[in-house]
């Protein structure tokens, strides 16, 4: 079984943001930059996600989400925040970690899986505690991609 998203080692950083639209924005760039999408369609389709609740999950954790067409597939973008940023999550708490997901228009089932590993990953306590810790981008990756490619085994 594959992976149920691309994740790319470019897609993963740490950021400075002071406020969600923030957040979106450096988002959507990074989208924009590493899979070669229109950083303003992608952050058009993150906000209007938003405006239909707060992808903020709880525990420091938010999870934007959008559907853009012409995607072959899911892909996915990990940032850690330098601070905690406010992002009206579910339980009032400042986000830490940002894991946005990207699927196909057409991708119901696979969008809806995907999202499902994501959260999965980031309500592991040991997930989110290494997150945390993680001294860069490289070590970041490292941890996602091996739980991915674990969960796809």
């Amino acid at each position: 079984m594959t992976a149920l998203f691309t994740l790319l080692p470019e897609s993963v950083g740490t950021i400075d943001a002071d406020s969600k639209a923030t957040i979106l924005d450096q988002l959507a760039q990074r989208f924009a930059g590493v899979y070669g999408l229109d950083p303003v369609l992608v952050l058009e389709r993150l906000e209007e996600r938003e405006k239909l609740g707060s992808t903020g999950f709880g525990r420091g954790v938010a999870i934007p989400h959008a559907r853009i067409p012409d995607l072959s597939r899911p892909v996915a973008a990990f940032l850690r925040l330098a601070t905690p940023v406010a992002f009206d999550a579910a339980d009032g708490m400042p986000v830490d970690l940002v894991f946005g997901l990207l699927s196909p228009e057409a991708a119901g089932a696979a969008h809806l899986h995907a999202l499902a590993a994501i959260s999965r990953m980031m309500r592991d306590e040991k997930m989110h505690a290494a997150l945390g810790e993680a001294i860069d981008a490289e070590a970041l990756y490292a941890l996602l991609a091996n739980s991915i490619d674990r969960d796809a085994a």
